[in-house]
């Protein structure tokens, strides 16, 4: 199991990673989620061993990694620009690490044979890597990551020089690879999509703190702060104040009877998370319809009064519309 207690790094002076503490239990995909300058690819460098760790501790069960080399902690490390040898042929890349171990010529065949079938490249085995296309150059850094089977696999913005068809094509593959060799992983986006689909848990990264923990179906129901409504377009946040016990809460919109666990006192400055609901029991508002923007198989209409929300058929541009609304404070 990984263990990361309290790890504290600065650039420039400034602290960039304050107080991250997480595990990784066998067979157990977490995501980094956050913006870029968060902080997760940093973290992702200290645990392969590439970056210096300020304070804190980075343990593999139990055993401080501290002074052990890159080379020797035998975690796999996938990048976001495939990282291949272009004068080696698609064998030769997924050898290579067999092949720094010493190990045996039929064995490194066998392997390599092995995890090129798990990520559907065994047809290409020798053919030029600079001949293949960005998805099929990801499923070689792939079997070369796990072809001498680490105990740890980490993977930093796989997927982010794919386009979409191929990111959601080779986004699904690797969740059924994982799934069937069962290596622990740490998968490092900025994609709220990519995060939900591949992680079993999410770690949410802002300003250097993890604010939000736990499963994608979890964090995406209760973000817990505006921050991380807003980054991943939860609802609407809505800025208030408390008016009166109960929680009467005034805002730009009007005013909204809020149950909340907060311990809050009037005149507290306050965030709500406005969702569109299909039931007739939520906050009703009005708005003119100011913007369409078609998202697949929905729509996302934004109104005049700031709020937005998914129709499944589009409204004109100027057409007034009420939506139902469910009302939770952030906090």
């Amino acid at each position: 199991m990984l263990e990361l207690k309290d790890i504290r790094k600065s650039f420039e002076g400034q602290p960039l990673l304050e107080g991250i503490s997480f595990t990784v239990a066998s067979g157990e995909t977490v995501c980094l989620l956050g913006p870029s300058g968060s902080g997760k690819s940093t973290l992702l460098r200290m645990i392969a061993g590439l970056e210096s760790v300020e304070s804190g501790r980075i343990l593999w069960d139990g055993q401080d990694l501290a002074f052990t080399p890159p080379h020797l902690r035998d975690f796999g490390l996938v990048f976001q620009d495939y990282a291949l040898f272009p004068h080696l042929d698609v064998f030769d890349n997924a050898a290579f690490g067999l092949r720094m171990r010493n190990q045996a010529t039929g064995d490194v065949r066998e392997r390599v044979a092995q995890v090129l079938d798990l990520v559907h490249m065994q047809a290409f085995a020798h053919r030029r890597v600079t001949d293949l296309s960005g998805g099929e150059q990801q499923r070689v850094a792939l079997a070369r990551a796990l072809a001498p089977r680490p105990r740890l696999l980490m993977l930093d913005e796989p997927l982010g020089a794919l386009d979409r068809a191929l990111r959601d094509e080779v986004l699904g593959d690797l969740r059924a690879i994982l799934r069937e060799t069962g290596v622990p992983a740490v998968y490092v986006t900025h994609d709220q999509e990519e995060a939900f689909t591949i992680a079993g848990r999410i770690l949410l990264l802002h300003d250097g703190r993890i604010i939000r923990e736990g499963s994608p179906a979890d964090v995406w129901k209760s973000p817990g702060s505006a921050w991380a409504a807003e980054f991943l377009g939860s609802g609407n946040v809505i800025d208030g104040t408390v008016a009166g016990e109960g929680w009467k809460i005034e805002t730009d919109l009007g005013v909204f009877n809020i149950r909340c666990e907060h311990a809050h006192q009037v005149g507290d400055k306050v965030h709500l998370l406005a969702r569109p609901v299909e039931v007739t029991n939520g906050s009703v508002l009005a708005g003119t319809v100011r913007d369409v923007i078609f998202q697949q198989d929905r729509f996302k209409v934004v109104l005049d009064n700031g709020l937005f929300v998914y129709r499944p058929v589009s409204p004109e541009i100027g057409q007034k519309i009420s939506v139902q609304l469910a009302m939770e404070c952030l906090g």
